[in-house]
């Protein structure tokens, strides 16, 4: 089996730039909350535990005057509020193409927009997001874009935008659908690095992907979802493991954009083990 690396692969700036945050406030040896994963990967997770990082998901587990780090997928302004109300030291590792969405969403609203976000309504950067607007509104397919109507019945007109870590393709299509129905303002779209990846998945032809990265990470299983040829996840070498990789004579690999390159490396390490260093 010939194994094939599809750059670009891994962390991401937003992710890099979290991470070196949470390592940075690690020195000082005082112990950091963290609301909800820094990122979605669970080696990441383990590594900041073993730092004495306390992961949280609600800011009542958090004492009173201690530090509190903000993830990467951000935060609503209500949470915000109320770490301030409480005291709390807030670090916050947002990251910046999160924010522009945040930023745009508000101003939306605040120009008495309907504001209309595309995404996964469990996900925290949704959740983060919705903040911004009371009375936002969350689609994740073409039929919710079909069936969208307005509580007042009134069709306003719509500021829309996106998830970063959504499939750029249904972004996109989405958006074209929803133009179609009302008079829109939009800066739905993936980040960069989302896109980018995506991108490449897309054009690799052999037989099959695997996709290195957890399984709640989102950006990570858009690489899967996006892939022109079967396609694998794996967030550890035991899931490598149970793979059956039979009849596949040409593998891509890539990773998500919250998988560390040390696991990469280890996974290449292993799969050369198993089927030559055909790289």
């Amino acid at each position: 089996m010939k194994l094939e690396i599809l750059n670009p692969h891994g962390f991401c700036a937003g992710v890099k730039s979290a991470l070196e945050k949470a390592r940075r406030l690690a020195i000082s040896g005082e112990r950091i909350y963290c609301l909800h994963e820094i990122v979605h990967n669970e080696i990441v997770v383990a590594e900041l535990k073993n730092r004495g990082f306390v992961f949280v998901e609600d800011l009542s587990e958090v004492p009173e005057g201690a530090t509190v780090l903000f993830s990467a997928h951000g935060v609503s302004p209500a949470v915000r509020r109320e770490a301030q109300a409480r005291g709390l030291k807030i670090e916050d590792a947002t990251c910046p193409f999160v924010a522009r969405v945040h930023k745009a969403a508000a101003d939306f609203h605040a120009d008495g927009l309907q504001v209309v976000v595309i995404g996964k309504p469990s996900h925290a950067e949704v959740k983060g997001i919705m903040g911004e607007a009371p009375d936002a509104i969350v689609i994740s397919t073409l039929e919710d874009a079909d069936r969208l109507t307005f509580p007042d019945g009134d069709f306003r007109k719509v500021g829309v935008v996106s998830q970063t870590t959504m499939n750029a393709d249904d972004v996109a299509e989405i958006v074209a659908r929803l133009s179609n129905r009302f008079e829109i303002e939009s800066i739905a779209e993936v980040c960069n690095a989302t896109k980018e990846r995506q991108d490449v998945v897309k054009a690799f032809d052999g037989d099959a992907l695997l996709v290195l990265g957890s399984a709640n990470s989102s950006n990570t299983r858009r690489l899967s979802e996006v892939a022109r040829c079967r396609s694998f996840r794996a967030g550890s070498i035991d899931e490598i493991k149970a793979i059956d990789f039979s009849g596949v004579d040409r593998l891509g690999i890539t990773s998500g954009a919250s998988t560390p390159e040390s696991f990469f490396q280890s996974a290449l390490e292993f799969l050369r083990s198993c089927y030559g260093d055909q790289l």
